[in-house]
């Protein structure tokens, strides 16, 4: 098995590689061309240390562009065991990696297969935000390179903080929801600051198929997904298994 290091400095060589050759060509295939920073600076194809400082403007650019319209809810005024439910089930390794975790990709695979159903995600937090704001959901290796190569970006322009609020902000919840602020309003009347554990866990389960296990759609599925979620905190440290066991009886009032 290749350690830490070794991925991490093939990748590094990979991204530089791609970041000062073609990566131009890249940022205005992926992103909208009206995302795009036009500058009068140079005409004509950019060159040196103004190509540079204008790649780094067109993420930005770009991100700023995807998230302009969201009603952004401030991570600072989502509770934390919101943001510990999403990151357990979805990331758990959200904190100690740099855009892409082939560790938690094993990880995620092996405890698939212990619990027999998708308990834990193999795409980042980060890869998974690229997706949502760039890229589209098929599974082509193209597609999957393009995620990868964003997701380190990002993590590099970013912190973790404001990645998990951009991810929260935008992430599909299903029953026509984006994002935190109207997941919480749509389900269960109240803004995300009000959550309890019991109603944050079952939002962070709804991302691995909102559109099946809605509690609007399948209430019993989303509370299966809800234990699952609260297995998760449990095995990554965050609860311990009494409040667990406390938030699954803990009586769910959806808003309609």
């Amino acid at each position: 098995m290749f350690s830490r290091k070794f991925w991490f400095l093939l990748l590094l060589i990979f991204c530089t590689a791609f970041w000062w050759s073609g990566g131009n060509l890249f940022i205005h295939k992926t992103f909208p061309a009206s995302a795009v920073v036009k500058t009068e600076i140079v005409s004509g194809s950019l060159s040196g240390a103004y190509d540079r400082i204008y790649r780094i403007i067109a993420l930005k650019s770009a991100v700023n562009a995807k998230l302009g319209n969201q009603k952004m809810v401030k991570i600072q005024d989502i509770p934390l065991p919101m943001q510990q439910s999403i990151i357990a089930v979805e990331d758990s390794r959200f904190y100690r990696h740099f855009g892409f975790d082939i560790e938690g990709i094993l990880r995620a695979t092996l405890v698939n297969m212990q619990v027999g159903s998708i308990a834990e995600g193999g795409s980042t937090i980060t890869q998974q935000l690229a997706r949502n704001l760039f890229l589209t959901q098929d599974r082509s290796l193209e597609r999957k390179v393009e995620e990868v190569i964003l997701a380190v970006d990002l993590e590099l322009r970013y912190s973790k903080e404001e990645i998990l609020e951009m991810y929260l902000n935008t992430v599909y919840f299903g029953s026509g929801t984006y994002g935190i602020g109207d997941a919480a309003k749509t389900y269960f009347g109240k803004t995300p600051n009000k959550l309890n554990l019991a109603e944050s866990a079952m939002l962070a389960g709804l991302p691995n198929a909102p559109s099946l296990i809605s509690p609007y759609v399948d209430f019993n599925a989303a509370k299966q997904r809800q234990a699952v979620v609260l297995a998760a905190m449990v095995r990554n440290g965050y609860i311990g298994p009494e409040s667990a066991a406390e938030a699954k009886l803990v009586p769910i009032r959806l808003a309609r």
